[in-house]
């Protein structure tokens, strides 16, 4: 069978599978969590799930929901679509989960976003940019801002602080995210009189793209739009300096991994990337979710630590309003977040389920992610 055959029945087969989930147990709230724990991604998920559970257990310290404790069920879709479906048909029907959280990727979010819709269980996606995430339905949610505020975000940056009149694209043709943010980029960058000179595509897992880099290159572009998550991108910034491309590269929040730093660099001095906050920030709440989270963890939070700890918290102050912990009354009270004070940055939930709130530029300088400027929506 097809692998696109073997994904549509993988679907099939979970949307057929939750319709006939058992009555629900209400006495202790579960949130099932599936995320890439392995994978090329591994940091992706690991950083996600180390911020829910810090945040769980400060819940369930201060009380739980309501005088109820809370349980963080995980699974690991080791970065695949297919895996994400079976990983969150198993804590939908088994597990009996009362709330989803995850992904952090796009393309598996948009898996595994119409279970949750079809079984009447909210999913909060604490990273996912891709708008179709939560365009899946009324259940879905997103704790971040969406790939045409980032990629507008990027594209207003090259131009007003970089001084760019022409950029190049290079984008992972097997990301949904990183095709939404270059769409954004793009139609930001041209509107304003930029002018694209080439778009040219990798695929994930790609490892060698200096046929590419030469072509782009060659182009003469002032700055490289790279929209890709970290594993490739460092990747790309070593092979484009051998080749002499030496221009700023460009990207978006799936740069966030210390792992960057690790495969990429000095040949990542002096790029810029968007991203939901900085780790050098001097706002009291995230400097003590910092402190908190080294403590609890021994190393340093990115940005998606930050946005699982949000999510896990917004989540259970939802369910502390909340009229009961059935589906459609924990779906209403999480779309009502307003003005919730996360370590990301104040977050209300629009209309359209996506959260309202500013992004962050960072400039690598010295092996590190250091904070340029704060953009409002």
């Amino acid at each position: 069978m097809r692998k696109s055959l073997l994904y549509t029945a993988l679907v099939l087969a979970a949307l057929a599978a939750v319709s006939c989930a058992k009555k629900r147990d209400d006495s202790t709230v579960r949130i099932g969590e599936y995320g890439s724990l392995t994978g090329s991604e591994a940091t992706f998920g690991n950083s996600n799930h180390e911020g829910l559970v810090l945040a769980i257990e400060e819940a369930n310290a201060a009380g739980g929901v309501n005088g109820k404790k809370i349980q963080v069920l995980t699974v690991d879709d080791a970065g695949k679509p297919e895996e994400a479906v079976v990983g969150v048909t198993k804590i939908i029907n088994q597990d009996q989960v009362h709330v989803v959280i995850g992904e952090v990727a796009s393309s598996r979010s948009l898996a595994a976003a119409p279970i949750c819709q079809k079984n009447k269980v909210p999913m909060i996606t604490p990273s996912s940019t891709n708008p179709k995430v939560t365009e899946v339905g009324d259940y879905i949610f997103r704790m971040c801002f969406i790939d045409p505020f980032q990629g507008k975000v990027m594209a207003d940056f090259a131009m007003d602080t970089l001084k760019a009149k022409t950029a190049a694209i290079f984008r992972d043709q097997k990301s949904d995210y990183s095709m939404g943010l270059a769409d954004a980029f793009i139609q930001r960058f041209t509107e304003r009189g930029g002018q694209v000179v080439i778009d040219q595509s990798f695929a994930s897992g790609d490892i060698d793209f200096k046929n590419q880099l030469t072509s782009i290159r060659d182009k003469k572009p002032a700055v490289v739009f790279a929209p890709g998550y970290y594993t490739e991108v460092g990747l790309i910034a070593r092979q484009s300096r051998e080749l002499g491309l030496n221009v700023p590269l460009l990207g978006g929040d799936g740069w966030t991994s210390s792992k960057l730093f690790e495969i990429g660099g000095k040949a990542l001095e002096g790029c810029y990337f968007s991203n939901h906050y900085a780790t050098d920030t001097k706002e009291p709440k995230a400097v003590a979710f910092l402190d908190k989270y080294k403590a609890r963890w021994g190393h340093e939070p990115d940005s998606l630590a930050g946005l699982g700890y949000d999510a896990g918290w917004a989540f259970v102050e939802a369910a502390k309003r909340a009229k009961s912990l059935d589906g459609p009354d924990l779906k209403d009270a999480i779309a009502q977040t307003k003005d919730f004070p996360g370590v990301t940055g104040t977050i209300t939930l629009g209309p359209d389920r996506n959260a309202v709130k500013s992004a962050v530029v960072l400039k690598i300088t010295g092996g590190k992610a250091v904070y340029v400027a704060t953009v409002k929506p």
